[in-house]
């Protein structure tokens, strides 16, 4: 390894060589850049990843001085997928670059790509916030391009968050949006009830009866199959169990549906929220009489 990284820093300088001397025609720029691609290679192979990252950026500012704008962005992913071994900032750095040469080129869907691998990279940095923004982004990227499947993962990554964060209304809007959308495609038609499972719960959260019962039966009018789901039976139970301040029932409507179709940890979050809230209304409801 340490002679691939001894390789490495000599292409690096005779690279860094080039650059200072004199070249025809900016031919000096496509050889200095052959060079740093060799090093930066060399580095990767001694898993050298900062210092492979920093030569892909130089590699970069190569093909921009010599107008090379795809080059270069692709530089930049080489450079980010790098850095997301030894530092996330730098590799969220260079996607951010890469999109926006992407971006001037025309290359939409390369763009998408990318915003949605830095949208994960603040996902696992677990900042939740920022992933949201960059899922948004991708999802936009990818609709323009009609890309509807990815376009629909990454909104329903926002949704997801959304909900997490207590934002009910977006997250109910953007689930219902995917649902509506998904009944006219063959493809993405058989999730439609789980699109609008997710909003109701979200709707559950909010703890407003009538309006989950309007949603039902808003659904029911979009997709007329749903009212015998058994997706529609537990947000429907659920609402009864709201209604009637019946913590007991709530458990048990949901124990059912669970033991059938295990819920996820998500769902499973949202509705243990539903079932504190009802809980400390029960318990309202003790303390006056």
């Amino acid at each position: 390894m340490g002679d691939q990284v001894a390789r490495g820093d000599d292409f690096e300088k005779r690279a860094e060589k080039k650059l200072t001397g004199w070249g025809l025609f900016g031919s000096k720029y496509e050889d200095a850049a052959d060079l740093f691609e060799k090093a930066a290679n060399c580095y990767k192979l001694a898993k050298s990843w900062d210092k492979a990252g920093a030569t892909y950026v130089k590699l970069a500012n190569c093909h921009l001085k010599s107008d090379s704008k795809h080059e270069a962005a692709s530089a930049y992913a080489d450079a980010a997928h790098c850095y997301k071994k030894s530092n996330t900032n730098e590799s969220i750095s260079c996607l951010n670059q890469a999109v926006e040469l992407f971006c001037d080129i025309g290359r939409i869907s390369m763009a998408a790509r990318y915003y949605k691998e830095i949208a994960e990279l603040f996902e696992s940095d677990s900042n939740i916030e920022k992933s949201m923004e960059y899922y948004e982004k991708a999802a936009d990227f990818f609709q323009n391009e009609e890309v509807t499947s990815t376009a629909n993962q990454c909104k329903q990554k926002v949704a997801q968050y959304a909900a997490q964060l207590e934002q009910y209304q977006k997250a109910i809007e953007i689930f219902e949006e995917i649902g509506k959308q998904s009944l006219g495609n063959n493809l993405l038609k058989y999730g439609v009830k789980g699109h609008f499972l997710n909003a109701g719960i979200c709707h559950l959260c909010k703890s407003d009866v009538v309006a989950i019962t309007n949603a039902l039966e808003k659904y029911q009018d979009w997709d007329p199959t749903f009212s015998g789901s058994r997706e529609y039976k537990l947000l429907a139970d659920i609402a009864a169990a709201i209604d009637e301040e019946d913590v007991a029932k709530f458990t048990d409507v949901v124990k059912e549906f669970d033991s059938m179709t295990p819920l996820d940890s998500w769902k499973t979050t949202l509705l243990l929220r539903v079932k504190e809230k009802l809980k400390a209304k029960e318990l309202e409801e003790d303390d006056l009489t």
